[in-house]
């Protein structure tokens, strides 16, 4: 059963990450905006969920698994980014290439960090 919820989370999670790429490309160019919103918004879900969820058992296995290393872990994708660092610095763009390893990196962290904070918080109904 995991293997089918990984695949059809896979299937969904690439299909988001290529209208987000198709959405985004245009903008900055050279910059990678598209895998950059993807990876960033991917470190944010993946720390939300996995503190909101799969640290407390809340779904079955195979739901989790699915969503966490099918759907985030195919919409996520760090083969794209190593590329398109290669690409910035092959075409000489050396400041788009830092910025996009610092903003990656560090911007990475930052988000799964929020990700675990927003999971903490209580929603207040009236």
């Amino acid at each position: 059963m995991n293997y089918l919820a990984v695949g059809i989370g896979g299937m969904i999670g690439s299909l988001l990450r290529y209208g987000c790429n198709v959405l985004l490309s245009n903008i900055l160019t050279p910059f990678p905006m598209g895998t950059l919103f993807v990876n960033l918004v991917g470190c944010f879900l993946l720390g939300w969920f996995t503190k909101a969820f799969m640290e407390k058992n809340i779904l079955p296995t195979y739901i989790s698994t699915g969503i966490g290393t099918g759907l985030i872990g195919s919409f996520t994708t760090f083969s794209t980014f190593s590329v398109e660092m290669v690409q910035l610095i092959q075409d000489g763009f050396l400041v788009y290439a830092f910025i996009y390893l610092f903003v990656s990196f560090f911007g990475g962290l930052l988000f799964a960090y929020f990700g675990y904070i927003v999971s903490d918080k209580k929603v207040v109904s009236t």
